[in-house]
């Protein structure tokens, strides 16, 4: 009797686009260390005696001048446009390897994280703008859109091994899908003016790209400094530069030259992709070095007593507050049910509705984006602080309320292998 061949393993291509993501969650969950420290840090800092010295400092003016071209910016300009701009550039990568190879290549299986998304974003931002309708304060309408997704993966390891990975699979594809909803609102909402010359001359430095994937130029440096003109002109045309990141990221190719899908060339001979060189080189200095950074230039809320008394500023941080604890989980969960309920989406093995009312809570957390969009929509401390105020606390009600749903909805026994 023949022996029976051996059966070919279908959850190997599965694997392989799932390890690289689960792989980048272990690296954002001990950045959230970081990105704590860095936080208590501007706190201190900020309300020290000298706590003067904190604003003084990153309001440094930096910059070159040559001739008559004089560009500079503030240490804090530099750290939100530039540096941002590189985190933005690891936002689009990743965006780009979901939408190729990940869980938003295929519709029905990226319609659960697409529709809690959309819900997540929607609600939050509806409750700040019922909260603020017709305020002076309704342009951060934008705040509690996002999640951060370094301390959600953080919340999600403090379960140990209790967490299945299509649970870890499923929330960042949702935050992924909630950066691109972030970026579209700083791009359409938060550009205050244009400039359609300097945006052709970006649009035309893009097209600088293209010619040199073309012509098959694979050395890294060429592309940085075209990249640096795109984010140069893209920040002088009044569109927010971080935007050039995210351009510039989705152009990366997610193949190299004779690759098949999966990353094996044609000899089967494994290769790597420019998106996949490109983001292992980024991920530890954006995760350990420029959220921190970026953390401790933005997190130095000046707890003044007066000043948080304030109507304003107190209308600001409720509403922040509100529209993460309550309206991210509310937004994400109700339209993933709905999508279930409408037989568009599916609940992948190993999730259930309590599950994702857990990562629903855990979208709350909106550190970075948030502080992000805090500097874009408000100019006046007033609110300011009372955003910043909304966001760490909102922030920090979110982890407690995500772990424990999440604690009592897991099963106590390790998660099988998915």
């Amino acid at each position: 009797m023949p022996q029976e061949k051996p059966r070919l393993q279908p959850r190997e291509g599965v694997r392989r686009l799932a390890d690289p993501i689960l792989a980048l969650a272990e690296i954002e969950g001990a950045g959230a260390i970081l990105l704590v420290l860095a936080t208590a840090v501007a706190l201190i800092w900020a309300n020290l005696p000298f706590g003067e010295s904190y604003r003084a400092f990153w309001h440094l003016p930096l910059g070159l001048t040559v001739g008559s071209f004089d560009f500079r910016l503030s240490l804090e300009q530099w750290v939100n446009d530039a540096l941002m701009a590189v985190f933005f550039l690891a936002v689009g990568l990743e965006i780009k390897r979901e939408m190729v190879l990940g869980e938003l290549s295929k519709l029905r299986r990226a319609m659960l994280p697409l529709a809690g998304a959309f819900g997540g974003m929607v609600v939050p931002a509806g409750i700040y703008v019922w909260y603020h309708l017709g305020g002076e304060a309704s342009r951060g309408w934008g705040i509690p859109m996002a999640t951060d997704i370094a301390f959600a993966v953080a919340a999600l390891a403090a379960l140990g091994r209790r967490v299945p990975a299509s649970l870890k699979i499923f929330l960042l594809a949702l935050a992924i899908v909630d950066d691109i909803g972030a970026v579209l609102v700083i791009a359409l909402f938060y550009t205050d003016h244009i400039s359609l010359e300097f945006l052709a001359i970006c649009g035309a430095f893009l097209g600088l790209v293209v010619v040199l994937q073309r012509v098959g130029v694979r050395a890294f440096l060429p592309y940085w400094i075209v990249g640096a003109g795109v984010w140069f002109f893209m920040h002088e045309s009044g569109v927010h530069a971080t935007i050039a990141g995210v351009l510039l990221g989705l152009m990366t190719p997610v193949q190299a030259p004779g690759k098949g899908a999966l990353g094996t060339s044609e000899i089967g001979v494994e290769i790597d992709s420019p998106l996949d060189v490109l983001l292992h080189r980024l991920e530890r200095l954006v995760t350990f070095g420029i959220m921190p950074v970026f953390a401790l230039a933005n997190a130095g809320v000046v707890l003044d007593g007066a000043m948080l008394a304030n109507p304003l500023a107190q209308q600001v941080g409720i509403a922040v507050a509100l529209g993460l604890v309550l309206g991210k989980p509310i937004g994400i969960t109700f339209f993933a049910w709905l999508a279930v309920r409408l037989r568009i989406a599916e609940v992948p093995s190993g999730l259930g509705m309590a599950s994702i009312l857990g990562v629903g809570a855990l979208g709350g957390i909106g550190f970075t984006m948030a502080l992000f969009v805090t500097a874009l929509a408000f100019d006046a401390p007033i609110p300011t602080a009372g955003a910043k105020v909304g966001i760490l606390v909102g922030s920090l009600l979110s982890f407690a309320l995500g772990v424990a749903v999440l604690h009592l909805s897991l099963p106590r026994e390790p998660a099988p292998e998915a």
